[in-house]
């Protein structure tokens, strides 16, 4: 039976804007650009065979929670991830102004 969650710890250099990011297991997109890589089915299997880069296209706010709607660039893909405290928040608010709309 598959996991619906797997930690996995890895550090990465984003294909979009090259900023290193140290990995905690629960990194699923680039803290500077918000922008991510498809490459799981469930979080942390890397089992997805796409390998695009996912473009932040929006944020849903829901209370004090925050998401970024991820879409693929090669497949169209979308997954919804959680913001966290170490991502850059005036892109946050750029996406919101320019693309929630």
């Amino acid at each position: 039976m598959m996991r619906k969650f797997q930690r996995t710890i890895e550090d990465f250099s984003c294909e979009k804007c090259g900023y290193f990011v140290q990995g905690s297991g629960y990194t699923n997109h680039c803290p500077q650009c918000l922008w991510s890589k498809h490459v799981d089915i469930n979080p942390g299997d890397r089992l997805a065979l796409c390998g695009g880069i996912m473009e932040p296209k929006s944020v849903e706010v829901d209370g004090d929670t925050r998401i970024i709607i991820h879409q693929c660039v090669q497949c169209n893909y979308q997954k919804r991830n959680k913001i966290s405290k170490e991502d850059n928040f005036d892109v946050i608010l750029e996406i919101m102004r320019t693309r929630n709309q």
